[in-house]
């Protein structure tokens, strides 16, 4: 689910990959592994794309849908 809920976010707001990578923190790389599900980011991270996307973590988590 987090996934999924990370590509909507990012694509709601009209970014790129390399741009909320850049905004985060974190390599491209880095990035497109939490989209596609082959990673999870860091507690810090997590924090960080909660903040840059302006949900909460609940939300990014798929724990619930506002």
């Amino acid at each position: 689910m987090f996934s999924k809920r990370l590509k909507e976010c990012r694509i709601k707001n009209r970014w790129k990959q390399h741009e909320v990578a850049e905004q985060i923190g974190v390599g491209l790389r880095t990035y497109q592994g939490y989209e596609s599900g082959r990673s999870e980011p860091k507690y810090e991270t997590l924090i960080a794309l909660a903040d840059f996307f302006d949900v909460t973590l609940d939300y990014l988590m798929g724990r619930t849908d506002s």
